[in-house]
């Protein structure tokens, strides 16, 4: 399982990028629901959101999922991309596979990738 160290994690399974804004589904979450067939994202450029409010569906081949707010901010850019190859999310989660990206997000509540790998183990047994 892949979990950058420079990123934060939620316990829904999304990731945050401090440096960027960049959010998205982990790889942890994206190996649970399998082959994924349809990504729509919910919120728009210039929409403010809530964290842990939905940002995004996700439908996979054995299961529908939403995806979540990590932080609280403006959306500034939404991954257009996905609509049209949802497989994404699975073959590069961290990088082409980015949902939203947030302004002014706060990732001081989330998780490092050291407390999300034990979190992941411990939902694993």
């Amino acid at each position: 399982m892949n979990i950058p160290s420079h990123l934060k994690y939620t316990k829904t399974d999304e990731w945050f990028d401090p440096a960027t804004g960049k959010a998205g589904l982990t790889d942890y979450a994206q190996s649970q629901l399998s082959d994924i067939v349809f990504v729509e994202i919910t919120v728009g450029a210039g929409d403010t959101v809530e964290f842990g409010k939905a940002i995004a569906s996700v439908e996979s081949v054995k299961a529908a999922a939403e995806s979540y707010a990590p932080v609280s901010g403006k959306i500034v850019a939404v991954n257009e991309g996905l609509a049209n190859a949802p497989e994404t999310l699975n073959s590069d989660p961290y990088g082409a596979g980015w949902l939203v990206q947030i302004e002014g997000g706060d990732p001081s509540g989330l998780m490092d990738a050291a407390a999300y790998e034990k979190y992941c183990a411990e939902r694993a047994h």
